[in-house]
């Protein structure tokens, strides 16, 4: 047995005491835990890969908006539980102004976070539809999604997008939507852990079929613009971010702050409800909530019931960084381009020493280098090269927690890895690839 970096013994004895028996089934933050107390015992500095939050300082601008809130005294007030009007029409700008769609600011809801986002979603829409309650996942997804489906009971299914690119992701919607069960459809694009982004193709799919089988589309936008094969970074002239709301009005978009503005701590989002979807009326709601109208059910009866709404001063924050940036004034996408410059150095410093990126391709087209990129090594599984590589001082994730069927594959974050370290990492992965020899 090699010497590694880290002890074996420290390892085994840490995973001991947190009761991971297998990380290919460990939660993110199980993983995190696990490797803070390694990280204290070793005395050894991490690669740290397994947590997707942001590397970069939050924008300052909503930083001084929530200072001016604060001396406002608006603490003291309630906000509105669909959010101030400001922030709505903002809102509502930038989805036109980014995405050349039109949303009623009634529609432009701020929520803690995007994952209340989606818990809210998934609560109403499923149950929009007595005969329909069933979500499909379009994975590789992030977990919490799934695990909210858990938490509420509701039914769900799902498959792993990777061999149904293209025209065959025609069929294999087609024979889930076709039984009559599924309500919703939820998937990321960019996509967390995988990177991948649907193309226009694709969108045209999802969206078509939604129409036939009347499901509503939940896009979960966390990495708004950060496909940086193109520039989205300029207000009201293409290239937009590629969305299914480009071709159908069944969806509700899922847009986060925490990554592309930094500002993940003070847990602010935007949920966007078409239109359509707000004003549809849907009397099976009536078991549930006093509403029988989808967009008054999620905002005066779930939401209400969450958290009777998102938090003042973020609420200002998010109002003065959108103003912003449509105003062109701040350009949110060059600030986070730094993840894709690193991602394409650290890809390169994998692949140099005998990995292999699971998830490559958009169709026939390399993926984007960004927030996340997914790797390989030649005889292990996801759960056994995530062990093995701790002993190297390397954390990531098991794709097998994501939905993925790719169990040999691990889903690297580049945000907290400091170039600093790049040849820390290039040292250890080059004496794993000579402790590991193919």
């Amino acid at each position: 047995m090699k010497k590694t970096l880290i002890s074996r013994e420290v390892v085994d004895r840490k995973m001991n005491d947190t009761k991971i028996s297998d990380l290919g089934i460990a939660s993110i933050r199980e993983i995190k835990r696990l490797v803070d107390m390694i990280e204290k015992e070793s005395g050894e500095r991490f690669i740290r890969m397994e947590m997707g939050i942001p590397g970069l300082a939050p924008v300052r601008i909503g930083i001084e908006a929530e200072k001016r809130a604060l001396d406002m005294g608006i603490p003291a007030v309630y906000p509105d539980i669909y959010g101030r009007a400001e922030l709505k029409q903002e809102i509502s700008r930038f989805v036109k102004l980014f995405m050349n769609i039109d949303v009623s600011p009634e529609g432009c809801i701020p929520t803690v976070g995007s994952m209340q986002g989606s818990f809210a979603s998934f609560m109403t829409l499923n149950r929009a539809d007595r005969n329909k309650g069933q979500a499909l996942m379009i994975n590789p997804g992030f977990p919490v999604h799934m695990q909210q489906l858990r938490i509420l009971g509701m039914e769900h299914t799902s498959f792993d997008v990777y061999n149904y690119r293209g025209e065959k992701l025609r069929d294999k919607l087609e024979s889930i939507l076709s039984e009559g069960k599924t309500s919703t459809i939820l998937y990321s694009n960019p996509n967390n852990p995988s990177w991948i982004c649907f193309t226009e193709r694709e969108l045209k799919i999802i969206a078509g079929l939604a129409d036939k089988y009347n499901v509503i589309v939940i896009e979960d936008l966390a990495y708004f613009g950060m496909d940086f094969r193109k520039d989205y970074s300029r207000p009201g002239v293409p290239p937009y971010q590629p969305s299914v709301a480009h071709y159908t009005d069944n969806y509700v978009l899922l847009i986060s702050s925490s990554k592309v503005f930094s500002y993940a701590g003070q847990r602010i989002g935007m949920m966007v409800i078409s239109d359509k979807i707000f004003e549809t009326e849907a009397p099976d709601l009536l078991r549930f909530y006093k509403f029988s109208k989808i967009g008054h059910a999620m905002i005066f009866g779930t939401l209400y019931s969450l958290s009777s709404g998102t938090a003042h001063t973020p609420q200002f924050a998010l109002m003065a960084i959108l103003k912003a940036v449509n105003n062109g004034e701040f350009n949110f996408v060059e600030v986070v381009k730094e993840y894709g410059e690193k991602a394409k150095i650290m890809k390169k410093l994998f692949t140099d020493n005998g990995f292999h990126i699971v998830y490559d391709k958009d169709e026939d087209q390399p993926i984007a280098d960004g927030f996340y990129f997914t790797y390989a090594y030649p005889g292990f599984t996801g759960s056994e090269l995530l062990k093995e590589m701790l002993y190297y001082g390397i954390s990531a994730i098991a794709l097998s927690i994501t939905g993925s069927e790719r169990l040999e594959g691990i889903r690297a974050c580049v945000s907290l890895v400091g170039r600093d370290q790049f040849p820390d990492l290039e040292n250890r992965l080059k004496r794993f690839r000579e402790d590991h020899p193919v």
